[in-house]
């Protein structure tokens, strides 16, 4: 026993390094979603949009994410896990420096939506790369680091904004080589997707996409060397176990996750958890929270401030997350976690509801509302805006994407992240697509919607999650035959 554990301690470097690669996906993941932030206000107003213009222009992105998501899964059976990394790196820096020499509201939607499609494709390819390279005893902290990655890509998004704002004295404002600075948001992405994309080609293939291609011989080498499985005995016999629960003969397909007619539950709960981790509205908090201070009364650089203080809190609590992850399971902190978003939702709702109403003429010389928030309801959005950020960074953010990339069987697992995750990214165009037409019918309504799914997605867990922690994937084949 003493030497199995010498082994695996001897192969933590080995596996640290490769996901902490594959997670770099999520900090790009992260960055290009939150980046548009500081530039919805000066995008607005340089190319003239209305809320549903607006609306569109900030969720565009979320259309390449469904197509990336749908086909991530897809591209990694066939091409591998680290090509199509590569390949999502790739799209990531086109996106960022399309997005930053932009002519109009058109090539915006473009090539946020390229840069969309990478994003999704992160979202499936590096959760489940992780989830099968990692031992079982620590999959739960390694898979936990891509949601970890997502919100540092998230704060160093806002940390960007705010400096490049700052230096330009506005986001709408010039700043070098004749560009605003808005640009030069977007266009700092293009620097970590071209190191995502070199440092991906340093890692080895996932031992279960090689065995799925016959390349028995390389998955073993991983499995001993990274996995950390010892004895020539034992590599076989896991070996043998992949290629027991994985489908080798034909990539996989959406058929495969039909029985009888009807689909699995397993991929059922998938796409629960995949749709409540959205209906929340944690993205309006990190699209749109910049715009929202500022409507109720707070300056550019003090919002912008706001943000960066809302995804360090959010960094903290994934931290938490990951801490407990694999000590008290997932399915008992999600329902915790549920709790108390719902509580910081339905507070801000309350917030809201004292908020007034007045319309001032602005430089333009155009009627302009303004909603300001009375002491000290002002204080309590803000509060509560952040309960809600540390109950969802603490479980939700990190434990959503782990149990996707862990709880489906070898021989679906990428075309039901696939759908899942194409479920997650369609539900976060929905609910982003929509908040600017919410908010102008009522904030109070905006966050009370996304209270009460808070509330059902507390019933949802109770009732039907599984619980995962320290379950070989192997094991889960029998999981997606089970009525959950």
């Amino acid at each position: 026993m003493s030497t199995d554990l010498r082994f695996q301690e001897s192969s933590v470097g080995a596996v640290a390094w490769i996901v902490l690669v594959a997670a770099f996906g999520g900090f790009l993941f992260g960055f290009d979603t939150a980046v548009v932030n500081g530039a919805v206000a000066p995008i607005r107003e340089e190319f003239d949009l209305g809320a549903l213009m607006s609306g569109f222009s900030v969720s565009s992105a979320l259309i390449g994410c469904v197509a990336g998501a749908f086909t991530g899964g897809v591209i990694s059976d066939r091409v591998g896990r680290q090509k199509a990394m590569v390949i999502a790196a790739t799209l990531f820096f086109i996106s960022a420096i399309g997005c930053g020499l932009v002519f109009g509201v058109y090539d915006l939607i473009f090539w946020r939506t390229v840069g969309g499609v990478g994003v999704g494709m992160a979202s499936v390819i590096a959760p489940a790369y992780i989830a099968e390279v990692s031992p079982a005893v620590w999959r739960g902290r390694l898979g936990s680091l891509f949601q970890l990655a997502i919100v540092i890509g998230i704060f160093m998004a806002a940390v960007s904004n705010a400096l490049f704002a700052n230096i330009a004295s506005g986001a709408a404002e010039e700043l070098w080589l004749g560009l605003e600075a808005w640009r030069w948001m977007f266009m700092s992405e293009a620097v970590p997707a071209l190191i995502y994309g070199l440092l991906a080609m340093s890692i080895p293939e996932s031992p279960r996409y090689l065995v799925s291609r016959g390349k028995n011989d390389d998955a073993a080498r991983i499995l001993a060397d990274v996995v950390g499985i010892k004895g020539t005995s034992a590599v076989a016999a896991k070996i043998e176990d992949i290629q027991r629960t994985i489908n080798i003969e034909a990539r996989q397909k959406l058929k495969d996750l039909f029985i009888g007619g009807k689909l699995m539950p397993i991929v059922w709960v998938g796409i629960g958890l995949a749709v409540f981790q959205q209906f929340v509205g944690i993205n309006v908090i990190f699209y749109y929270s910049t715009t929202l201070w500022q409507a109720v009364g707070i300056a550019e650089d003090q919002a912008l401030l706001v943000q960066v203080i809302t995804t360090s809190l959010n960094i903290l609590a994934t931290i938490v997350g990951i801490l407990i992850v694999d000590k008290v399971g997932r399915r008992i902190p999600l329902a915790v976690g549920s709790g108390v978003m719902a509580a910081g939702l339905l507070m801000m709702a309350v917030a809201f509801s004292q908020a007034t109403e007045s319309e001032v003429v602005n430089e333009f010389g155009d009627l302009e509302t303004i909603v300001t928030l009375p002491e000290p309801w002002g204080m309590i959005a803000l509060i509560s805006a952040n309960i809600f950020v540390i109950g969802f960074g603490a479980t939700w953010g990190p434990f959503m994407w782990l149990m996707l990339g862990e709880m489906f069987p070898n021989r679906i697992r990428a075309v039901a992240l696939g759908v899942a995750s194409a479920f997650n990214w369609g539900s976060n165009f929905l609910i982003s697509s929509l908040f600017p037409q919410m908010a102008e019918l009522s904030l109070v309504f905006a966050y009370a919607f996304y209270g009460i799914s808070a509330l059902v997605s507390l019933v949802f867990v109770l009732k039907w999650v599984p619980e995962t922690k320290a379950r070989e994937i192997e094991d889960m084949e029998e999981r997606a035959y089970s009525k959950i």
